[in-house]
Protein backbone atom coordinates (compact mmCIF):
# COMPACT_ATOMS: atom_id res chain seq x y z
CA UNK A 1 0.00 0.00 0.00
CA UNK A 2 1.18 3.50 -0.76
CA UNK A 3 1.31 6.05 1.99
CA UNK A 4 0.33 8.82 -0.41
CA UNK A 5 -1.84 8.29 -3.48
CA UNK A 6 -0.48 10.19 -6.48
CA UNK A 7 -2.47 13.27 -7.47
CA UNK A 8 -3.85 13.92 -10.94
CA UNK A 9 -0.99 16.41 -11.47
CA UNK A 10 1.64 13.83 -10.45
CA UNK A 11 0.13 11.22 -12.76
CA UNK A 12 -0.07 13.67 -15.68
CA UNK A 13 3.53 14.71 -15.13
CA UNK A 14 4.62 11.04 -14.90
CA UNK A 15 2.87 9.55 -17.94
CA UNK A 16 1.93 12.65 -19.96
CA UNK A 17 -1.41 14.26 -20.68
CA UNK A 18 -2.49 11.96 -23.53
CA UNK A 19 -1.76 8.75 -21.63
CA UNK A 20 -3.37 10.16 -18.49
CA UNK A 21 -6.59 10.76 -20.48
CA UNK A 22 -6.44 7.11 -21.58
CA UNK A 23 -5.77 6.03 -17.96
CA UNK A 24 -8.83 7.96 -16.75
CA UNK A 25 -10.97 6.60 -19.58
CA UNK A 26 -10.00 2.99 -18.83
CA UNK A 27 -10.62 3.46 -15.10
CA UNK A 28 -14.05 4.95 -15.84
CA UNK A 29 -14.93 2.02 -18.08
CA UNK A 30 -13.88 -0.53 -15.45
CA UNK A 31 -15.69 1.34 -12.66
CA UNK A 32 -18.84 1.63 -14.78
CA UNK A 33 -19.09 -2.20 -14.92
CA UNK A 34 -17.40 -3.36 -11.72
CA UNK A 35 -17.82 -2.48 -8.07
CA UNK A 36 -14.31 -3.21 -6.81
CA UNK A 37 -11.87 -2.26 -4.09
CA UNK A 38 -9.07 -0.17 -5.53
CA UNK A 39 -5.57 -0.38 -4.16
CA UNK A 40 -2.48 1.74 -4.91
CA UNK A 41 0.95 0.17 -4.40
CA UNK A 42 4.52 0.72 -5.39
CA UNK A 43 5.11 -0.74 -8.83
CA UNK A 44 8.13 -2.79 -7.79
CA UNK A 45 11.39 -2.66 -9.76
CA UNK A 46 9.89 -2.04 -13.19
CA UNK A 47 7.08 0.43 -12.45
CA UNK A 48 6.52 3.46 -10.25
CA UNK A 49 2.87 2.71 -9.35
CA UNK A 50 0.49 -0.23 -9.38
CA UNK A 51 -3.28 0.32 -9.20
CA UNK A 52 -5.27 -2.88 -8.62
CA UNK A 53 -8.96 -3.63 -8.92
CA UNK A 54 -9.81 -6.36 -6.40
CA UNK A 55 -12.81 -7.95 -4.79
CA UNK A 56 -13.00 -10.76 -2.27
CA UNK A 57 -9.22 -11.16 -2.27
CA UNK A 58 -9.12 -11.72 -6.05
CA UNK A 59 -7.56 -9.29 -8.49
CA UNK A 60 -9.57 -8.39 -11.58
CA UNK A 61 -6.74 -6.45 -13.24
CA UNK A 62 -3.95 -4.02 -12.47
CA UNK A 63 -2.76 -0.81 -14.09
CA UNK A 64 0.89 0.19 -13.96
CA UNK A 65 2.69 3.45 -14.59
CA UNK A 66 6.21 4.70 -15.00
CA UNK A 67 7.68 7.63 -16.89
CA UNK A 68 5.82 8.12 -20.19
CA UNK A 69 4.36 4.62 -19.92
CA UNK A 70 1.12 2.94 -18.81
CA UNK A 71 0.42 -0.79 -18.70
CA UNK A 72 -2.69 -2.93 -18.16
CA UNK A 73 -2.34 -6.47 -16.82
CA UNK A 74 -4.86 -9.25 -16.56
CA UNK A 75 -4.01 -12.79 -15.41
CA UNK A 76 -6.07 -15.59 -16.94
CA UNK A 77 -6.28 -18.96 -15.20
CA UNK A 78 -6.70 -22.29 -17.04
CA UNK A 79 -10.49 -22.12 -17.58
CA UNK A 80 -10.26 -18.44 -18.56
CA UNK A 81 -7.53 -19.23 -21.11
CA UNK A 82 -9.76 -21.94 -22.60
CA UNK A 83 -12.54 -19.36 -22.96
CA UNK A 84 -10.16 -16.92 -24.65
CA UNK A 85 -8.89 -19.65 -27.01
CA UNK A 86 -12.48 -20.45 -28.06
CA UNK A 87 -13.25 -16.76 -28.67
CA UNK A 88 -9.85 -15.49 -29.87
CA UNK A 89 -11.16 -14.62 -33.36
CA UNK A 90 -13.32 -11.95 -31.65
CA UNK A 91 -10.18 -10.09 -30.50
CA UNK A 92 -7.93 -7.77 -32.48
CA UNK A 93 -4.73 -9.23 -33.98
CA UNK A 94 -2.73 -7.08 -31.54
CA UNK A 95 -4.50 -8.59 -28.51
CA UNK A 96 -4.02 -12.11 -29.91
CA UNK A 97 -0.30 -11.38 -30.42
CA UNK A 98 0.16 -10.05 -26.86
CA UNK A 99 -1.74 -13.09 -25.53
CA UNK A 100 0.42 -15.52 -27.52
CA UNK A 101 3.65 -13.84 -26.40
CA UNK A 102 2.67 -13.69 -22.70
CA UNK A 103 4.27 -16.04 -20.19
CA UNK A 104 2.19 -18.71 -18.48
CA UNK A 105 3.10 -19.28 -14.82
CA UNK A 106 1.69 -21.79 -12.32
CA UNK A 107 -1.12 -19.37 -11.42
CA UNK A 108 -2.08 -18.30 -14.94
CA UNK A 109 -1.09 -16.42 -18.07
CA UNK A 110 0.14 -12.92 -17.21
CA UNK A 111 -0.96 -10.66 -20.06
CA UNK A 112 0.53 -7.15 -20.06
CA UNK A 113 -0.58 -4.53 -22.56
CA UNK A 114 1.49 -1.39 -23.06
CA UNK A 115 -1.16 1.28 -23.61
CA UNK A 116 -0.53 3.83 -26.34
CA UNK A 117 -4.14 4.99 -26.87
CA UNK A 118 -7.70 3.77 -26.27
CA UNK A 119 -7.93 1.49 -29.32
CA UNK A 120 -7.77 -1.81 -27.37
CA UNK A 121 -10.14 -0.84 -24.54
CA UNK A 122 -13.13 -2.78 -25.95
CA UNK A 123 -10.97 -5.91 -26.13
CA UNK A 124 -9.69 -5.32 -22.61
CA UNK A 125 -13.22 -5.05 -21.27
CA UNK A 126 -14.01 -8.37 -23.04
CA UNK A 127 -10.99 -9.95 -21.32
CA UNK A 128 -12.26 -8.68 -17.96
CA UNK A 129 -15.66 -10.27 -18.68
CA UNK A 130 -13.90 -13.64 -19.10
CA UNK A 131 -12.31 -13.10 -15.70
CA UNK A 132 -15.44 -11.92 -13.90
CA UNK A 133 -18.99 -10.99 -14.89
CA UNK A 134 -19.64 -7.27 -14.42
CA UNK A 135 -21.43 -6.67 -11.11
CA UNK A 136 -22.93 -3.28 -11.97
CA UNK A 137 -25.87 -2.66 -14.28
Amino acid sequence: MLEKIPSQEEMTSLIGETLFKSWKSLCERIEEKYDMERQWSSGGKRWKYEYKYRRGGKTLCALYTKEDCFGFMVILGQAERETFERERQNYSPEVQKVYDESTTYHDGKWIMFMIKDQSLFDDMMQLLKIKRRPNKK
